[in-house]
Formats: C-alpha cells, structure tokens, sequence
C-alpha cells in the first residue's frame, strides 16, 4: 500500500462476491483493500454481520476518517444497520465514506429467504449514516428496485445514482474491473460529498 492509498473494506453481499465480481478484482489491484470476513455467507445475520464489521473497524490500524466501505447487496443493508445500532462514536469515525451498490429490498420476491434481520432498513432518522456516501442503482436490478434504492439514499443522506441497466451489479453485469464506482469511491472526502 502507498502512502496515498486509501484504507478500504470490502463488504460482499449474500454467498460472497466470486472471482470475476469488481470488488474481488479491485482487491486482487490493491493492496490497501481488504474484505470483512462474515461467519456465514450462505446464512446471513443481521447482527452477526453488523457486530463483525465493528470488530473489524475496531482492530483496523486506520485512525479518524481512515477507511472507506465498499458494499454491495447485503453489504449494504449491514452498513446502515451497524451505522444506525451496532456502531461505537469511534468506529464511526474511523470511517471517511461508504459506496454502497445494489441495495437489496428485503420486501422483494428475490430477497435470499436464507438472511435473518435485515428488516425494517434503518430509514427513520435521517441521515443514517453520518459519513458521506453514494447509492448506486441498476433500473433492472432483481433485488432491489429503483425507488426503494432512491428511498434509501434519501434517508441515508446519500448521493444517489443511477447506472441503467446492469442487473444486480455484479460479476454477471459486464462491468470487469468497474474503474467508474472506483473512481466515485476514491472521490469521496470525509465531510464532503462524494
């Protein structure tokens, strides 16, 4: 890692995210990105998810504004309930920005039947998240439509973008090595907009 490479975790969704998925490629590029290692993949839990990530922001060496969040699916959902109950004053400010892609709705048909306490989605006390951070939708994602996405952001106080077509954002939408959400996670500054 340079000195000028930020700190980033990666949060895969439901079952991991594989080898040809962006966030395993921008791992495999940089050395300053690491993945938070759920205990169950295949059997997600809200609050185990939630009480890994704070463990792992707890023991990451990063000071204040130090780290950025890259999720995606289920990720996304475990980074707005740790941020609205799991979350401690100083791991929240450990972290400078969340890019959070492919918001699932746990409402949908598609929702893994297999994920225990994802909802309600954290969206009464807005914002929930207290960092800057980006919401990035699919007009044809099966797990999440567009206005549930839009709904999130909006009561997140994040950014919220549109991409068109891609499914799920995911290995299976094309994208290789995705260098556009790169580039909107390496933009964001803690305390300005992504």
């Amino acid at each position: 890692m340079t000195m000028n490479e930020p700190r980033v975790l990666v949060l895969p969704g439901y079952m991991n995210s594989g080898p040809g998925h962006w966030q395993t490629r921008w791992e495999a590029a940089h050395a300053g990105f690491a993945r938070v290692s759920m205990p169950d993949w295949m059997h997600p839990d809200c609050d185990a998810w939630c009480r890994t990530l704070e463990a792992t922001l707890r023991a990451d060496p990063a000071g204040e504004g130090g780290v950025r969040l890259a999720a995606h699916s289920l990720g996304c959902l475990t980074v707005a309930h740790w941020a609205a109950r799991h979350a401690s004053a100083a791991t929240l400010a450990k972290v400078a920005g969340a890019l959070l892609v492919a918001v699932p709705d746990p409402h949908g048909p598609a929702f893994p039947r297999d994920a225990r306490g994802f909802d309600p989605v954290p969206l009464e006390a807005a914002p929930v998240l207290p960092f800057v951070s980006i919401v990035v939708a699919s007009r044809d994602d099966p797990y999440g439509g567009l206005a549930f996405s839009e709904r999130c952001a909006k009561a997140w106080g994040s950014r919220w973008i549109d991409i068109g077509l891609r499914g799920h954002i995911n290995a299976e939408s094309g994208l290789g090595d995705w260098p556009q959400g790169y580039e909107w996670l390496m933009a964001m500054k803690r305390g300005g907009e992504g």
